[in-house]
């Protein structure tokens, strides 16, 4: 990692920070590349149960960064755009809360809404601008109609009109909003809430739900019973049974 994402691990939780706050955290190549390795790494490494992704300064994200200037040679396939990025967040099957500390803005809206958990700053907004600007969007359309009601959706994305944090918690985009000097505590205490529980059964909870969202019903179920009978066969399993049985607390493996 170098300085636009900081990445950190503490006891099982990967901390993901944008961190261009002198850029209102816009997405350029370098940072693209870090939250690719930061995501890669929550993604494959079986010592980490969840992320919380969070950024520093008054902006979390304002978007891509339209002032970058790059080189045809530089976009050889070998890093994400932010399409990709926000796509590959959405399908790592372990618990990602997003501490929302400001605007989130275009593309960075991508981000929140492929998040499972969002924690909203009274100071935080989500929005998508560009019909202000002459173009359209990719993550607005994408995601927002599909979270929210369509009229609230349309709402906002034809308008370019910001959520505001306590409109999104109306919306359901947040499930709490809190004064700003609480929001990373607030992150915190949702992550390990999670981690009370079997991770490998929290992941198999995401991933049958992520799985299972544009298939019938009845293919949802099956997928979901085979993902489920798979947790069945783990260690973990096994000592959350034994541990019920024995009136104690479960001292889970993550495997």
């Amino acid at each position: 990692m170098n300085d636009t994402v900081l990445f950190e691990i503490r006891e099982r939780v990967a901390y993901i920070t944008l961190n261009r706050p002198e850029k209102k955290n816009a997405i350029n190549r370098a940072m693209r590349k870090e939250l690719q390795d930061a995501y890669v790494r929550v993604k494959n490494d079986p010592g980490i149960w969840a992320a919380v992704l969070s950024a520093n300064g008054e902006v979390f994200c304002a978007g891509k960064d339209l002032l970058e200037k790059l080189r045809p040679e530089d976009e050889d396939g070998s890093v994400m755009s932010n399409d990709e990025l926000y796509l590959f967040q959405r399908f790592i099957y372990k618990p990602i809360v997003l501490a929302l500390n400001g605007p989130c803005l275009a593309q960075g809206g991508g981000f929140v809404l492929n998040a499972d958990i969002v924690i909203c700053s009274e100071r935080a907004s989500i929005g998508w601008p560009q019909v202000r600007r002459g173009i359209s969007s990719v993550s607005g359309p994408s995601f927002l109609p599909h979270a929210v009601p369509w009229n609230q959706a349309m709402a906002y994305l034809m308008r370019g009109m910001p959520i505001p944090a306590d409109a999104a918690l109306k919306l359901g985009i947040a499930n709490e909003v809190v004064p700003h000097e609480e929001l990373l505590p607030a992150a915190e205490r949702w992550v390990r809430q999670i981690l009370e529980n079997a991770p490998l059964a929290v992941c198999a909870v995401k991933e049958a739900a992520r799985r299972g969202q544009e298939i019938p019903v009845m293919t949802r179920m099956y997928q979901a019973r085979d993902i489920a009978n798979r947790v069945l066969l783990s260690e973990d399993s096994k000592e959350g049974i034994a541990a019920f049985r024995e009136k104690r607390k479960a001292e889970w493996a993550g495997r």
